[in-house]
């Protein structure tokens, strides 16, 4: 898994903040990389700061650097260069090309810009195939900065659909020498958002027992799933928090003691919320981390659990 990897790069410093992320990478995997600029046709003369690169003979002479910069890592980059108008299409359509199978860019910027980018490019890419998609937020992180992983967050929800998650999580905690935290969010009365918050709050007290009980479910689905990994040699945490679901990964994303956030893409209402689509560009918008997208096999099983109170309509 995650043989070749291709990075988008635009020549801004912030762009390059994936470098650190993708040397640890390629070192742990022996993995090539492909760097790549897409040259936009009546781009603005610069972009975050920085002289955009619009002409292809400037483009792969900054490929080059940064390739000879990795190379003095011991990663193997090669450099390529694009170009049109659909910088999210050149990028989609060059990773097939490629055969790569992990895509790693930044998300360049916050709010609307982050989104927007989340949109075109990961999204897209996710939906035109089954490439993975690490996405980190521009950071000062210089060149030659060194990145390091202990720990992996994985959130479930009890389906299989969620777990699609879990073979590219071990392998790199393999890679890596890191642990996987496990995590499953269930929900309180007060945080509920499905279509059971109604039932939930009509009955408060009903609704709390049932899920604390969906609650004691997790437990001991988690506990199944941790002992399969521990069965492979991988080293795994877990636990069951409480909440609403983006809130609580993003302060789990927030401690000293996550560096990777690796999920499924979709998912259903409840607990599976955290797979929602907007829930998703929630967590890519605001996470420190890096995170890892994976995207769930067509016609996955969709179950997961959920408490048993009174759904609306």
């Amino acid at each position: 898994m995650f043989r070749h990897m291709l990075v988008p790069l635009d020549g801004s410093r912030l762009a390059e903040a994936v470098l650190p992320v993708t040397a640890s990478l390629a070192l742990a995997l022996d993995a090539q990389v492909t760097l790549l600029h897409v040259v936009e046709p009546g781009a603005p003369p610069t972009v975050h700061g920085d002289v955009h690169l619009t002409q292809a003979g400037e483009a792969e002479g900054y490929l080059r650097g940064v390739a000879e910069a990795m190379a003095a890592r011991g990663v193997r980059a090669a450099v390529a260069v694009g170009q049109g108008a659909d910088v999210a299409g050149v990028i989609a359509s060059r990773a097939a090309a490629l055969g790569t199978d992990l895509i790693v860019l930044c998300t360049h910027g916050r709010g609307g810009v982050r989104a927007l980018l989340f949109g075109r490019v990961a999204e897209q890419v996710l939906a035109r195939g089954t490439v993975p998609v690490l996405l980190m937020a521009p950071t000062a992180v210089r060149r030659e900065q060194v990145w390091t992983v202990r720990r992996l967050l994985v959130p479930l929800d009890g389906s299989t659909m969620a777990e699609a998650a879990l073979p590219a999580a071990t392998a790199l905690a393999r890679a890596l020498d890191a642990e996987v935290a496990l995590v499953m969010v269930v929900p309180t009365v007060a945080t509920i958002a499905d279509d059971r918050a109604t039932a939930a709050r009509l009955m408060p007290t009903a609704g709390a027992a049932l899920l604390d009980v969906e609650a004691e479910q997790a437990v001991t689905y988690l506990q199944g799933v941790k002992a399969r990994l521990e069965q492979e040699g991988v080293r795994v945490a877990m636990a069951v928090e409480r909440g609403e679901p983006v809130r609580v990964l993003l302060d789990r994303l927030a401690g000293p003691d996550v560096d990777l956030l690796v999920m499924a893409t979709h998912g259903r209402s409840g607990v599976s919320a955290v797979w929602a689509g907007s829930v998703a560009s929630r967590l890519v918008a605001r996470s420190p981390r890096p995170v890892l997208l994976i995207r769930i096999p067509r016609g996955g099983d969709q179950a997961g659990l959920q408490s048993d109170l009174p759904r609306s309509g």
